[in-house]
């Protein structure tokens, strides 16, 4: 089949890459003509583990290409995802108007019928609203149908959670478009949920904002660990094992960050409340987020006394391991707090650095771990990236100037780390 992928950021490349994987002829569209020359080039702008050499391999294949007109989609597709940003408003809402360009430009070049997919985490009615921008230009129904497919991909696991789906979500009006996302969908041999448009709208916002919730409890209770000497890992073990709740996202830490779980709880909240909903608990769930940032700094002035003039090691800056991404990432948001406390600041991340160099200042940027932890007087733990966690820390310790360890991801062990010689301070670990 032909797509057309219309937004090549962090999940409308990763659809268009992973639907020229499956066979299907691929035309990625970003009016960023720089990013586009790059992927021409197989050159990815984000780090995404995996992404790099299926983009190689399916422009060598002449399975995938790339333009900045949504035009071209628009007459060679018959399928056309829209993935643009919906960035959020100043209120919290989501701002559309990505989308509504898009949809106009979609229906300036109809020619011949064409699915119009909403891929972009969009509030619940936005599919009504692109029907009737399009149809304002373009009055035959009969040339268009819109459809919702809400995405699910982890940074960091996102073609794999491409590939390997635990459902897929066809929001659809018409037995028309049901069939055509069947058949794009048939080689992955998923567990298709057909709804109507709206419900596969408030699914994907429902979902993220439910599990961005989870995670706010588990940090609440977490405090409470660290207040009675409890430790939250086997709190969080004895709650996983009961099958209502389930493991997943109950590993307290510094807070939910990246650019799905803070956007989308605001704008299912901000909705909820246009449609005259009191939805309180996703406000306490964003509330305890923040406070969750501040409740680590907290931490770090009670162990190490006065702040100013103190050398802080921090060891990760994306919101979460194997991405790039710093879009409210939690450390970021810490160094700036600690910055304004007159902190002197050293950093290292595997991949998020040249991102970091363009939102923080005064900050010491490191070649690796071993160089940012020298004459520290605390390391603070931020990511938990997999090769922080198989550090030397008998080394570390001798490199700081005091041994004292901020684990804000629970990501080591405390009595290995006590054993070494260091002060250990983790999230509810008593």
């Amino acid at each position: 089949m032909k797509i057309g992928i219309i937004g090549s950021g962090y999940v409308g490349l990763v659809t268009g890459a992973c639907f020229a994987h499956l066979g299907h002829q691929v035309l990625c569209v970003d009016n960023d003509v720089k990013k586009i020359e790059m992927l021409k080039r197989g050159k990815s702008p984000i780090y995404e583990p995996g992404l790099e050499s299926m983009l190689k391999e399916n422009i060598r294949r002449k399975r995938l290409s790339f333009a900045t007109k949504v035009d071209r989609a628009t007459r060679q597709c018959e399928i056309l995802f829209i993935c643009v940003n919906t960035p959020p408003k100043m209120n919290g809402e989501a701002d559309l108007s990505f989308v509504e360009n898009v949809s106009r430009e979609i229906a300036r070049n109809l020619k011949d019928y064409r699915l119009i997919v909403e891929k972009s985490t969009v509030p619940v009615q936005t599919g009504e609203w692109i029907h009737k921008t399009i149809k304002q230009i373009q009055a035959s129904e009969s040339l268009f149908d819109v459809a919702s497919n809400p995405e699910f991909l982890r940074e960091g696991s996102a073609i794999h959670d491409f590939l390997n789906p635990d459902r897929v979500i066809l929001g659809v009006s018409n037995a028309r478009a049901e069939k055509i996302l069947r058949k794009l969908y048939a080689p992955l041999k998923a567990n298709l949920v057909v709804t109507d448009l709206k419900s596969a709208e408030i699914i994907k916002h429902a979902s993220n904002s439910f599990l961005a919730t989870k995670i706010s409890f588990i940090n609440a209770v977490a405090r409470v660990c660290d207040a009675t000497g409890a430790d939250i890992n086997n709190v969080a073990l004895g709650m996983g094992l009961d099958p209502r709740i389930g493991p997943s996202f109950l590993n307290a830490g510094i807070g939910f960050g990246g650019f799905c779980f803070p956007k989308d709880l605001s704008a299912f909240l901000r909705m909820s409340e246009r449609l005259g909903v009191r939805f309180d608990m996703l406000k306490e769930a964003l509330t305890i987020n923040d406070e969750q940032k501040k409740y680590f700094i907290q931490k770090i002035e009670n162990t190490i006394w006065n702040l100013t003039d103190k050398t802080l090691a921090v060891l990760g800056l994306s919101f979460k391991p194997n991405t790039d991404d710093i879009r409210y990432a939690p450390a970021i948001d810490i160094i700036r707090e600690l910055q304004h406390e007159k902190v002197k600041i050293r950093a290292y991340d595997p991949e998020a650095m040249t991102r970091a160099k363009q939102e923080l200042r005064d900050v010491k940027f490191c070649r690796n771990a071993y160089e940012t932890v020298r004459n520290a007087d605390a390391l603070l733990l931020m990511t938990e990236w997999d090769e922080f966690v198989d550090l030397d820390y008998k080394r570390i310790k001798k490199l700081m100037r005091h041994p004292v360890l901020f684990d804000g991801r629970n990501a080591l062990n405390p009595a290995e780390m006590r054993k070494i010689g260091f002060k250990y301070c983790g999230i509810g670990r008593g």
